[in-house]
C-alpha cells in the first residue's frame, strides 16, 4: 500500500499569522498531502508546490435563488462548492480531508456528512469564540462533532472548551504546535551592562493579545530601567489605539511598532531581546489562545517569558521555572514579573535553559508531525474506509501519543 493522500483544506492559504499551519503541512512526510484553498495569499512567504485553487462557480441566478431561498440549502450547496469539492477530491484520490478551523468545518458540514471518506477538523482558538455572524454556531458545531471521527485541538484548554461545547471526549485528540528547533538556536542571555533592556512581543494587534497590558507594564518597568526599549512585531486594527496609549503613558519614543517581520528578522529580534511578553486575555466573545507560536519560539531560543494564566499558555510556561505567569489584565503583576526576571542574572540564564528544554520535550516538530499522521490513520480506520496502512499497524493507535482529554 502506498502513502495515504491527505487533502489539507484552508479557506485562505495563508494569512501572515498562520505560520504554524504552513509548518505543519510542509513537514508531513509519512503521507502525501496537497492544499485546497479558495484564496492564495502570501505565496512568497509560504511557498508550497501542490496547491489546488477551488474555482469560483459561474452563478445560475435562477438555480442559485431556488436552492438558497426556496430549498433553504446551505452555502456550500447553493454556491456550487459541493460538486467542485467532490470532483477535486475524487481526482486526487484523497483518503482524508484535514479541515483547518472549526468555522470552516461548519461551512463544509453538508459535504462532510455526504462524502464517503473521513474528515478531521482542527481547532486553533478563535474558532471556539461566540460567532454572531454564523447562525446557530454552537448547534452546528455539535453537528460537526457528530459528523467527523476525530477532532483535533492545539491545547488541553481548547479540548476542555470543546467538551463544554458538546464534543464527545473520546473523539478529541491534542495535537500541539510543532517548533522546528533547528531554526531557533539557543542564545545565552546576560543582563545588559549598559542597562538597555530590550523587551519584545510578537503578535497580531487584537484585543486577545493583551498588548495594552504589556504597554502599561513596560511603563512601570521603565521607572527602574529608564533605558529600556519595547519592540512590538505585528500588525492589526488596534495599532492606532495602542500608539495613543503609549503616548499617554509617556513611553512612545521607546516603543517601536515594527510590523510583521520575516523569519530571519524575527529571529534577530528574539536573539537581541532580554524579555518576552504575551499577556493574553479573554475578550467578550470568549475567544482564547491555544498555545501562541511566538511564546514557543521565544522559549526555544532561551528567551524568558512573562505571560498570563490564559488558555493553553500554562501548558507551555511553568510559573517560576520556564517563565512567569500572572492573572489576565494585571499590568502591575506583569511588571513585577519583569522585575523579578531582570533582578537576577542566574534567573535570566537558568529560566532560558529550562524554557528550551520544555519546548524540546513537548513541542518538537517531528514528534508532533508523527502524532498527527497517527491521528489521520486512526480517523481513516475509525471511519471504516480502509484497513490500517502496513506502516501504521494499529493496536489502540500509538498509546504513547495519548494525552488527557476529559470533561471536568
Amino acid at each position: 500500500m502506498g502513502k495515504r493522500v491527505i487533502a489539507s483544506y484552508c479557506s485562505s492559504f495563508l494569512k501572515p499569522e498562520m505560520l504554524h499551519i504552513y509548518r505543519q503541512v510542509k513537514a508531513l512526510r509519512g503521507v502525501n498531502t496537497f492544499v485546497m484553498t479558495k484564496e492564495l495569499q502570501n505565496a512568497k512567504r509560504f511557498p508550497f508546490s501542490d496547491i489546488e485553487i477551488i474555482p469560483k462557480q459561474r452563478m445560475n441566478l435562477l438555480r442559485h435563488g431556488w436552492l438558497k431561498f426556496v430549498k433553504r440549502r446551505p452555502p456550500v450547496v447553493y454556491r456550487g462548492e459541493y460538486r467542485v469539492l467532490a470532483s477535486l477530491l475524487a481526482r486526487r484520490r484523497a483518503d482524508l480531508m484535514h479541515i483547518y478551523f472549526g468555522h470552516t468545518g461548519v461551512h463544509l458540514l453538508p459535504f462532510i456528512k455526504e462524502w464517503d471518506k473521513p474528515c478531521v477538523v482542527s481547532f486553533h482558538g478563535a474558532d471556539v469564540a461566540l460567532k454572531e455572524d454564523i447562525a446557530n454556531y454552537p448547534a452546528k458545531l455539535c453537528q460537526l462533532f457528530e459528523a467527523v471521527p476525530l477532532v483535533l485541538a492545539r491545547s488541553q484548554s481548547l479540548a476542555d472548551r470543546l467538551v463544554q461545547m458538546g464534543c464527545p471526549p473520546e473523539k478529541l485528540r491534542i495535537n500541539r504546535t510543532g517548533v522546528p528547533l533547528d531554526e531557533f538556536p539557543f542564545v545565552d542571555r546576560q543582563p545588559p551592562a549598559d542597562g538597555c533592556w530590550q523587551v519584545m512581543q510578537a503578535c497580531r494587534l487584537i484585543p486577545k493579545k493583551g498588548v495594552a497590558t504589556s504597554l502599561r507594564a513596560f511603563a512601570v518597568f521603565k521607572k527602574d530601567h529608564p533605558r529600556a526599549k519595547f519592540f512590538i512585531a505585528g500588525k492589526g486594527p488596534l495599532q492606532p489605539e495602542l500608539e495613543m496609549l503609549a503616548a499617554g503613558l509617556g513611553i512612545f519614543k521607546d516603543v517601536h511598532f515594527i510590523g510583521f517581520l520575516s523569519q530571519r528578522h524575527l529571529m534577530e529580534l528574539y536573539a537581541n531581546s532580554h524579555l518576552f511578553l504575551h499577556p493574553s486575555e479573554t475578550p467578550p466573545d470568549e475567544n482564547q489562545e491555544g498555545v501562541p507560536n511566538s511564546i514557543l519560539e521565544a522559549m526555544a531560543t532561551g528567551l524568558p517569558v512573562a505571560a498570563t494564566q490564559h488558555g493553553g499558555i500554562p501548558e507551555a510556561v511553568e510559573h517560576g521555572r520556564t517563565g512567569w505567569l500572572v492573572p489576565e489584565e494585571d499590568h502591575v503583576a506583569l511588571a513585577k514579573a519583569m522585575q523579578e526576571i531582570a533582578r537576577s542574572p542566574r534567573v535570566l540564564t537558568e529560566m532560558g535553559l529550562r524554557a528550551r528544554e520544555a519546548v524540546i520535550k513537548r513541542f518538537e516538530q517531528e514528534a508532533q508531525i508523527d502524532q498527527l499522521e497517527w491521528f489521520y490513520e486512526e480517523a481513516i480506520v475509525l471511519n471504516g474506509a480502509a484497513e490500517p496502512a502496513e506502516s501504521k499497524a494499529i493496536t489502540s493507535l500509538a498509546p504513547q501519543f495519548a494525552e488527557r482529554v476529559a470533561a471536568d
